[in-house]
């Protein structure tokens, strides 16, 4: 039987996560709830994005017999912003998935990756120019990245209504996929037997055209509901073997025709399931290998060699994870994660009025102010996508959509505009109302975009808006009795986050100081953050009669995409305390308020604690490895009936810097010594920080041009001699993608936990 005659099959993830940038920062702050990870995004990644770009398949020894990369034979979608992120801070992570890609379309002529709706709105509540710079935006950004246009896009929890399907055709997207509770009725192409549909009746095993206005048309494919389920909520992912059995089980039936199709979250595997990558892994390598005639394949390669056969029309206004349509996202629909006893969603439906009325006066004062600035308005919005993304230079589109000769305060109205709608667009994420409570993360970081696109307004000469959103967000109520209603939240929770040239300066100083980079008098230095940048000047510095630290400068503060700087003076009062906190920040004149920094949110005071402690802890590893370095000889033989070292609890303080200096050949030990090492090393609270360290060692053994496979080895075999395990991770991926097939290599490899090839 030929390729062509095979049983296909399409696993399909769905990754995103919500904004979570801070607007004014346009970088992602501390997130107490996701300890000891900074914040969500990186938690998740490094459960399920890196174990998927990176996942290890096993033999009956344990021994890894390939690392494979789950983007290269699943199909996916990535939020933009959640890839901006990956882009910065997982570049690694980030390439795997554009390899997976890239390396797909090699294979199929198809490439696996879909786009998304740019801020996971729901675009049946959208308006008309929303829905088509989140289209357009999306779409760039999928160019930007993919290098090639996007053949699907995945619509926010699958939210649909024909206008948003006709947007999309209109774009050149060529299929989206839906749950098949979604489908109405369908018929034959060219027929008029229109019958009722339900997951039930529906053959899902093939695509769909949807008919749109004007002759337009698109392909729908509807994923096996049951089947997506059990991946998602019923523990389908505990064995690769139950997995690929069910899988390749159901790809034969219907005597093998069609599309056997799933669609879940992507951090499904690795996040909510914990090895679950492992599980698809196994799973796509049978497949691939042909296992019981079953044959990977993606949607847009599927649609190529199968063009629809059947029409359907679609329920309006319905979703994949609302059976109620699109309530869950503006009314106390019932929809809910957990159900607690007495709780109610009846704050979804201010959230939503609220925003709405924000964003319709932010709507008319952009086009009400951008006629004058922009050649067409609308055009520039939905075109603005293109210089997020980067496709265009902010040179290149002001030249083509901003008004020919203007000032160079227009100039700056016209681009604070459109971020203004930025940052009023990401305030319609979906997830702002997902879940059960007003007072969570996500209707709270809604609200404080909502908060600086009212402050972009206000300053491009709108009125204050801020009782507007108030008057329907203050009807809302917490769940939780002590955190009140709306204003109590916004109050507390919200517009404290509002940056001014105070706060903008306090943490710029405060980082400088916390990354020991704080200049003396007569010195500059800058801070970067990918929203804006802060190039601070101390002119002086003294002490005050009760012996508080008082300094002086200038600092330009510069941000993204604007031109020109907004410059300040500034004095910074330090107690003689200590505390950085304590301390306060006057901008202009002398009798300007003085502002504590104790004002700055708690997740903006973490990061700056944050960048404290990585830098004093590593200062205070490297001086300690120095310090230590006698130890070895210092620790003299136990005597008869001795257990323990003599003053054990100093040389315990020393454990971590010992017994690197032993695993990395630095000293040479006792038979004593090492059994100290081993045995204070069992419990020791920095033993999990230490394997770590001597996993990037290995690692930049690896990344050298020429790796000393023979260094690593005996590096392994000391920390194996002392209890120490490695995270072996890094150093493995470095091995699998750059040396597995060279020549020599293969003692490292074994070393590090690979099978013989």
């Amino acid at each position: 039987m030929n390729a062509s005659d095979s049983k296909k099959l399409c696993i399909h993830g769905h990754f995103y996560q919500p904004p979570r940038e801070d607007p004014w920062m346009d970088t992602i702050f501390p997130e107490g709830s996701a300890a000891p990870a900074a914040h969500w995004n990186e938690r998740i990644c490094a459960e399920s994005y890196a174990p998927l770009a990176w996942a290890r398949r096993l033999d009956a020894q344990g021994r890894i017999i390939e690392i494979m990369n789950c983007y290269e034979y699943m199909s996916f979608n990535f939020g933009p912003t959640l890839l901006t992120w990956m882009e910065r801070q997982a570049p690694d992570v980030y390439a795997r998935v554009l390899e997976g890609d890239r390396k797909s379309l090699e294979r199929l002529g198809h490439g696996n990756a879909i786009a998304q709706i740019y801020h996971h709105v729901i675009m049946p509540l959208a308006t008309d120019l929303d829905k088509r710079a989140e289209i357009a935006w999306a779409l760039a950004d999928f160019e930007a990245r993919f290098k090639r246009p996007a053949e699907g896009l995945w619509l926010s929890e699958a939210a649909v209504d024909t206008r948003t399907l006709d947007l999309l055709a209109q774009a050149g997207v060529r299929f989206t996929i839906l749950a098949p509770r979604q489908a109405r009725e369908v018929a034959d192409v060219g027929a008029d037997n229109w019958t009722a549909a339900h997951e039930g009746n529906l053959n899902i095993r093939e695509p769909y055209l949807v008919e749109l206005p004007q002759g337009r048309s698109i392909a729908v494919y509807f994923y096996d509901g049951p089947l997506s389920q059990a991946v998602a909520f019923e523990g389908l992912l505990r064995h690769g073997d139950s997995f690929w059995g069910r899988l390749s089980g159901m790809a034969g039936q219907n005597n093998g025709e069609g599309l056997l199709a799933l669609a879940t979250d992507g951090e499904t595997y690795g996040h909510h399931f914990k090895f679950g990558e492992m599980a698809l892994a196994f799973a796509l390598s049978q497949a691939r290998a042909g296992v019981e005639n079953v044959a990977l394949t993606n949607y847009a390669a599927f649609l190529a060699q199968n063009p629809p056969k059947r029409r359907a029309r679609i329920h309006e206004n319905s979703s994949w994870s609302c059976a109620h349509g699109v309530e869950r996202w503006r009314a106390d629909c019932g929809c809910a994660t957990e159900h607690k006893p007495g709780w109610n969603q009846r704050w979804r439906g201010p959230l939503r009025d609220g925003l709405n009325a924000v964003k319709e006066r932010i709507d008319h004062h952009y086009l009400a102010l951008g006629a004058r600035l922009f050649r067409e308005p609308e055009a520039a919005l939905v075109n603005y996508g293109r210089v997020l993304s980067g496709l265009e230079t902010p040179k290149a589109f002001a030249a083509a959509q901003f008004t020919p000769g203007l000032t160079a305060e227009d100039t700056h109205t016209a681009w604070r505009l459109l971020t203004m709608q930025k940052w009023a667009l990401s305030s319609f994420a979906s997830c702002a109302w997902f879940f059960d409570d007003l007072g969570r993360i996500e209707p709270l970081n809604a609200l404080t975009f909502a908060l600086r696109a009212m402050q972009l307004a206000a300053r491009t000469g709108l009125e204050d808006l801020e009782p507007l959103l108030l008057s329907h967000v203050g009807q809302a109520s917490s769940n939780d009795p002590a955190l009140g209603d709306g204003n109590d939240l916004w109050n507390q929770e919200v517009r404290p986050r509002r940056e001014s040239p105070e706060t903008i300066l306090a943490q710029a100083l405060l980082r400088l100081w916390a990354e020991g980079r704080l200049p003396a008098p007569g010195g500059e230095a800058a801070v970067e953050w990918p929203g804006l940048s802060v190039s601070v000047r101390v002119s002086g510095q003294e002490q005050g009669e009760t012996g508080q630290d008082h300094r002086q400068g200038t600092a330009s503060i510069r941000w993204a995409r604007e031109s020109g700087a907004d410059e300040h003076a500034w004095t910074w009062e330090l107690p003689s305390g200590g505390d950085p906190f304590a301390g306060c920040i006057r901008v202009g004149a002398a009798g300007a308020k003085c502002i504590p920094a104790a004002y700055i949110p708690w997740g903006k005071r973490q990061a700056l604690a944050l960048a404290w402690v990585r830098r004093v802890e590593a200062e205070t590893w490297e001086r300690q490895v120095a310090e230590s370095r006698l130890g070895a000889h210092l620790f003299l033989p136990y005597r008869e009936a001795q257990t323990t070292q003599t003053g054990n609890e100093c040389w315990d303080r020393l454990w971590s810097a010992l017994t690197w200096q032993w695993v990395m050949g630095e000293v040479t030990a006792s038979r004593d010594f090492l059994g100290y090492l081993l045995e204070r090393g069992r419990e020791h609270p920095e033993r999990h920080l230490l394997a770590r360290r001597v996993g990037q060692a290995l690692a930049g053994l690896l990344a050298q041009a020429k790796p000393d496979c023979h260094a690593l080895r005996l590096i392994l075999e000391r920390a194996a001699s002392v209890g120490l395990e490695p995270d072996l991770r890094e150093a493995q991926n470095l091995y699998w993608t750059r040396l597995k097939t060279v020549s020599g290599t293969g003692e490292a490899g074994q070393a590090l936990g690979f099978a013989p090839l």
